[in-house]
């Protein structure tokens, strides 16, 4: 077994509307992400990225009142992420059953014909709610994935869907006895949930609740998404991963068209070494960022580690990096 590993972690990443046309039209890999990005993937010793979307050619959008976005990729996505070097996935957002349970069936099928791992998402809740654990390296790694809405995704006994933890009051006990269970599997538990509202700088209180309850609970690193931007860093808390390849609208102010590769090095005892490689997301394609790019990102995460009293930031090479 490896003394450490290094894991990737990607955002939300957004493969349907206009990137899923160019996969149609058979768009490769390095036409959306970058070679030297896609090459940091690979690098590592497993990748896991948030999907915000479902794989399928089927099923009909689904039916809420005012939803506006509903986000299918083609089943030519699965290669693009098995060219990424991608190991596993969660299911748990507000995008997995756009088009409704077929389609949701469908991804998890496509996922387990290409041997990427899923969790978040399933058949029934007990599906949605189980953990998979990785052998990575020779250790074994859990991961679990949640998400706090929409609560009509949520899966049930005999329903399709998500698996939907409600945050408001803190940490549901079935979500904090699983993430018992499961570290007592493994030598490392990810715990990964799509939390919060779209478009804010930092994590709001409940959040920030709720991710000291998982880590007490024995994960040992807390990874969110949602936000769409990344958010700070406290202890072994990554707020908010931000997007990682998308075909969204830009916010000039909150810039989610800058973002972040993780790079998080970790052994039995947790969190070792923490890096970022700061990247640009343009329209349907994620590269480098260049240097004025890189500068904004500094600051804007330096602040935000600021903010929530965690760790200072270092440059090296063209990586920034935390310790802990």
């Amino acid at each position: 077994m490896a003394e450490t590993i290094t894991l990737a972690l990607a955002g939300d990443t957004m493969l349907g509307r206009s990137v899923g046309e160019r996969l149609s039209a058979g768009a490769a890999a390095d036409s959306l992400v970058a070679p030297a990005v896609a090459e940091a993937m690979r690098g590592a010793d497993a990748t896991i990225l948030n999907l915000e979307c479902c794989i399928s050619d089927r099923g009909s959008p689904w039916p809420a009142p005012g939803k506006a976005f509903f986000f299918r990729a083609p089943p030519a996505a699965i290669d693009v992420l098995r060219g990424l070097g991608v190991d596993a996935v969660t299911l748990a957002n507000n995008h997995a059953l756009d088009f409704g349970p077929d389609a949701l069936l469908d991804t998890r099928n496509y996922f387990e014909a290409a041997g990427i791992a899923v969790v978040g998402a399933g058949v029934d809740e007990a599906e949605a709610r189980m953990p998979v654990v990785l052998t990575v390296a020779g250790m074994r790694v859990g991961l679990i994935g949640v998400t706090d809405h929409p609560e009509d995704f949520a899966a049930g006994p005999t329903r399709p869907g998500v698996a939907h933890a409600d945050l408001g009051g803190g940490a549901p006990s079935w979500l904090l006895d699983r993430v018992r269970a499961t570290r007592a599997q493994c030598e490392v538990l990810l715990v990964t949930p799509h939390w919060g509202p779209n478009m804010v700088a930092e994590p709001l209180p409940e959040i920030r609740s709720a991710a000291a309850e998982l880590l007490a609970a024995g994960a040992t690193l807390v990874a969110g998404h949602s936000a769409h931007v990344f958010h700070g860093v406290q202890g072994r808390v990554l707020f908010d991963l931000g997007d990682f390849l998308d075909d969204y609208a830009v916010d000039p102010g909150l810039r989610n068209d800058l973002g972040l590769l993780w790079l998080v090095t970790v052994d039995a005892d947790g969190p070792l070494r923490l890096e970022a490689l700061p990247l640009g997301l343009d329209f349907c394609f994620t590269r480098l960022a260049n240097a004025g790019e890189f500068d904004w990102i500094e600051r804007r995460l330096a602040r935000a580690c600021a903010a929530l009293g965690g760790p200072s930031i270092s440059r090296e090479a063209a990586r920034l990096v935390i310790r802990w």
